[in-house]
C-alpha cells in the first residue's frame, strides 16, 4: 500500500526470507562463524541461544547457504518428540527409508543410522544435526541425542550436532543429569539484540535494499524505536511496518518518533510512554525532595544537624503408446519386455528447471489466478491487488499441520542448498504429497522431500466477510459479530436468520466448538487463523482448497 507513496520497489520489512535483505552485526557474523567452524571441524555438541526474535533463524539459513558441497544437514525444526519419533525423522531428513515396523525400535534406527554414517564418512562426507527450538527437547531426548555422538571410528566423531534453542535451553543443560552432555559441548554462543547502531543501520540497510534513496525514518524515529524494540530484529520489522502504513495513511514521507512509539503500542496492546517521561519523572522526583528538605530545614531547625541521604538507581512422462505396426506373428513369439518408466524429476531437478518463474510474480500470478484474478506484474505487491478484489493474505511462518488446517493454497518461500530463494505455489496437500506449481509445471513431491527446502514461511489468499478484518472477542459488537456467528450457525447447520451483533458466552462456546472440531487453539477469540479455517469450512464448490472434504 505504501510502496510507491515512499518510492519503494518492496516491502522492506516483510518476514518473506529473502537473502538481500540479510544483515548480519558483529554478533551474529560471529555466531555464523562458530556454526559453520561446527560444520568443517569434528567435535561434539555446538550451542547456540538467543531470545525469542534475535534471529537465530535467520542465523540457521545463513548456515546452510554457507555449508560446503561435502556437508549433508539433517534439520529438526520440531523436537516435540519421543526418543523414537526423534530417530526417525533424522533418518527422514536423511532419506533414510524406515521400515514402519521400527517406529519404536530404536536399537534398529540406530544401526540404520550407524551405517549411514560411517558410509558417508567412507565417501568424505560430513553429516550435521541441527535441532532448532532445542529447549523443548525433553531429557529422554537429550540422552538419546548424546548418545548418538558415540558413533565413530577411531579418529573422528561420525555426527556433529548443533543445538540453537531460546535461553531455557542453557538452563536445561545446566541440570545436573545431563551434565554428560554439557561436557561435551566444545562451543556455545549466545546471541544479544541488536545495539543501538546496529539497529539504525538494520532498518537504513533494509530500505535501501527495497529501494529507498533516502533516509525516510527520523533520527528521531530511529531512536524511538530502538527503545521500544529492544534491538529485536522481529520486532523491528513489525514496528517499522507499521510505521511506514501509518505514514502513508497521514501522508508523511518522514516518518517521526511519536509514529513510532504509536506503532510500539499496536505491537504490544498498551500505550508506551516517550522516551523522556521517566527522566522527567525523576526530575520531578528530586525537585519535590529538594523542597521539602527545604522546608524541613526552615520550619524544623532542630533536624539540621541530620543528613539527609539519598540513592538513585538507574535496560509422467507422457509414456509413448505403443504403435500399433503390423507385424507378421511368428509360430514361436517371445514376451515383449516391459520398460520401465523413467523416474519423476526431483524437486531440485523441477525448481533448477523453473529457476526464472519462481520469483514473486509468478508465485501471485499463479496464486490468484486460483481464485479467478488477474495479477499485473510492477502495477502493486500482489496482496494489494488480492485486497482490491476482496481477499486477504496472510503472511505467516508455520508447518504444514498448520497449512492442513487453514485449507487454502499457498505460497512457500524455498531455499536450495546453495541458499537460492525460490517462490511456488501448494495447491494440493494430503498425508504424505504435496501438489506444487513450479512455474508453468505442476508436480506432485513427497512432503519429506519438500520440508528439506521448505522453512516454515508462507502466503495464503482467503475470503473474509468484511474488508475490516480483526480478532473477535467476547464483549463485542457489531456487523462483523453478527457475520461471523451466521457464519459458526451455518457451519453447524442451525438456523441464523436471528443472529445476535453482540459477542457474548453463547458465541465464545461456538467458537471454541469450531476451534476444537478443527483442532486449532482453543481460545474463544475468532482469530484471524479461526477466521481463516471459517472460511475454508464454508467454501463453496469453485473456491480453491487444498483438500476437498476436509
Amino acid at each position: 500500500m505504501y510502496l510507491q507513496f515512499f518510492g519503494l520497489a518492496e516491502k522492506p520489512f516483510s518476514i518473506t526470507p529473502d537473502p538481500r535483505y540479510l544483515y548480519l552485526s558483529g554478533r551474529h557474523a560471529e555466531a555464523l562463524a562458530h556454526l559453520v567452524y561446527g560444520i568443517n571441524e569434528a567435535g561434539g555438541f555446538i550451542q547456540l541461544t538467543g531470545e525469542v526474535g534475535t534471529g537465530k533463524t535467520t542465523t540457521i539459513r545463513s548456515l546452510l547457504a554457507r555449508a560446503p558441497k561435502s556437508a549433508e544437514i539433517a534439520l529438526i525444526l520440531n523436537p516435540r518428540l519421543s526418543a523414537a519419533e526423534f530417530l526417525r525423522s533424522l533418518c527422514e531428513e536423511l532419506g533414510l527409508g524406515v521400515d514402519d515396523s521400527h517406529d519404536d525400535d530404536t536399537k534398529n534406527l540406530v544401526d540404520l543410522l550407524n551405517r549411514y554414517l560411517l558410509r558417508a564418512h567412507a565417501a568424505g562426507r560430513r553429516v550435521v544435526l541441527v535441532v532448532d527450538e532445542a529447549q523443548n527437547l525433553a531429557p529422554d531426548v537429550l540422552e538419546q541425542v548424546r548418545l548418538l555422538t558415540n558413533l565413530e571410528t577411531e579418529t573422528q566423531k561420525l555426527l556433529q550436532i548443533i543445538l540453537i534453542g531460546q535461553p531455557e535451553l542453557r538452563k536445561l543443560l545446566a541440570r545436573e543429569d545431563l551434565r554428560q552432555i554439557a561436557q561435551r559441548i566444545t562451543a556455545r554462543f549466545h546471541l544479544d539484540p541488536l545495539s543501538r547502531e546496529e539497529t539504525y543501520a538494520y532498518v537504513r540497510h533494509r530500505l535501501r535494499v527495497a529501494g529507498a534513496t533516502t533516509d525516510i525514518f527520523t533520527h528521531a524515529a530511529l531512536r524511538e524505536l530502538y527503545r521500544v524494540s529492544g534491538g529485536v530484529p522481529r520486532v523491528i520489522n513489525i514496528v517499522c511496518d507499521r510505521a511506514l502504513l501509518g505514514a502513508y495513511t497521514q501522508e508523511l514521507h518522514l516518518v517521526p518518533g511519536a509514529l513510532v512509539r504509536r506503532a510500539g503500542a499496536e505491537v504490544f496492546g498498551h500505550e508506551l510512554m516517550p522516551g523522556w517521561m521517566p527522566a522527567a519523572a525523576a526530575a520531578l522526583a528530586v525537585a519535590v525532595l529538594g523542597g521539602s528538605a527545604l522546608l524541613l530545614w526552615h520550619h524544623a531547625p532542630g533536624f539540621a544537624h541530620f543528613s539527609l541521604g539519598r540513592s538513585a538507581s538507574a535496560s509422467p512422462p507422457v509414456a509413448s503408446p505403443a504403435v500399433a505396426t503390423p507385424v507378421v506373428k511368428p509360430a514361436a513369439a517371445k514376451p515383449a519386455v516391459a520398460v520401465p518408466p523413467p523416474a519423476p524429476p526431483t524437486l531440485a531437478q523441477l525448481l533448477a528447471a523453473n529457476h526464472d518463474s519462481t520469483d514473486s510474480d509468478s508465485a501471485f500470478k499463479q496464486l490468484l489466478a486460483l481464485w479467478n484474478v488477474t495479477y499485473v506484474a510492477g502495477k502493486t505487491d500482489g496482496c494489494s491487488q488480492a485486497l482490491a478484489q476482496g481477499l486477504h493474505c496472510l503472511l505467516q511462518r508455520g508447518s504444514f499441520a498448520q497449512l492442513r488446517l487453514l485449507n487454502r493454497p499457498a505460497i512457500l518461500m524455498l531455499s536450495d542448498e546453495s541458499g537460492a530463494p525460490f517462490q511456488v505455489v501448494l495447491r494440493g496437500l494430503h498425508d504424505d504429497s504435496a501438489q506444487l506449481q513450479i512455474g508453468a509445471q505442476t508436480a506432485t513431491v513427497g512432503v519429506a522431500e519438500l520440508a528439506r527446502y521448505w522453512f516454515g514461511d508462507f502466503v495464503l489468499l482467503w475470503h473474509p466477510a468484511s474488508k475490516d478484518v480483526r480478532d473477535l472477542s467476547q464483549g463485542m459488537h457489531g456487523g462483523l459479530v453478527r457475520r461471523l456467528r451466521e457464519q459458526l450457525e451455518r457451519w453447524r447447520g442451525t438456523d441464523a436468520s436471528a443472529a445476535s451483533d453482540e459477542f457474548d458466552g453463547d458465541l465464545m462456546q461456538l467458537v471454541e466448538q469450531f476451534q476444537r472440531a478443527n483442532r486449532l487453539t482453543v481460545d474463544g477469540v475468532a482469530g484471524i487463523e479461526t477466521q481463516v479455517a471459517l472460511d475454508a469450512a464454508l467454501a463453496p464448490p469453485d473456491s480453491p482448497l487444498l483438500a476437498r472434504g476436509s
